[in-house]
């Protein structure tokens, strides 16, 4: 059997997958959500499935996503995205969930949806998940400091800083720590 690629999307690619993602209305809006999440912030499912709808800050103006320090904010589409998302949970999760705090409120009481049912459901979009994944984070760290990405989208120093590295990217020798004094 041959074993699935996970190159990177190319950006445009990866511009045109989540356009796919927001403009498909005849999908689920779950998957639809989760596919936004991967696609901007380079957040593996299993972190996904263990957001709350408490991470999801809305002031009315603005929504963001408290995935590190600070909230990371969520794009006018996208946002828009998981606000209708937000409004569908009463109508889609199960009678005995209803005061769940999950973002992706599972089948099972007090539990978040299995991390593999929203990879299937995922496919089932035809979304490229590990693809989409790693295309957005080497996006990410070409665009800033492996340590501010670090920071804001809740991933390790070393884990980020090895992703510039084989991203070919130049801020190898940003000095992470505060710069404040």
């Amino acid at each position: 059997m041959r074993r699935p690629t996970h190159n990177p999307m190319g950006r445009h690619q990866r511009l045109t997958a989540l356009r796919r993602v927001l403009d498909n209305d005849a999908a689920p809006l779950r998957s639809r959500a989760a596919a936004a999440l991967v696609l901007l912030f380079a957040q593996p499912l299993t972190r996904i499935v263990c957001l709350t709808t408490d991470d999801i800050l809305d002031d009315g103006q603005q929504v963001h996503l408290r995935l590190g320090a600070p909230p990371s904010p969520l794009p006018e589409p996208v946002a828009d995205l998981v606000r209708d998302y937000l409004r569908s949970l009463p109508a889609h999760t199960p009678a005995v969930n209803l005061s769940t705090h999950w973002l992706f409120p599972g089948r099972r009481p007090g539990q978040p949806v299995n991390t593999s049912t929203l990879r299937d459901a995922l496919r089932d979009l035809g979304f490229p998940n590990q693809r989409a994944r790693t295309s957005a984070i080497r996006h990410l760290v070409l665009q800033a400091p492996a340590p501010v990405i670090a920071k804001a989208l809740g991933y390790h120093d070393k884990t980020a800083t090895r992703l510039v590295t084989e991203a070919g990217g130049t801020w190898s020798r940003y000095a992470p720590g505060d710069h404040t004094r």
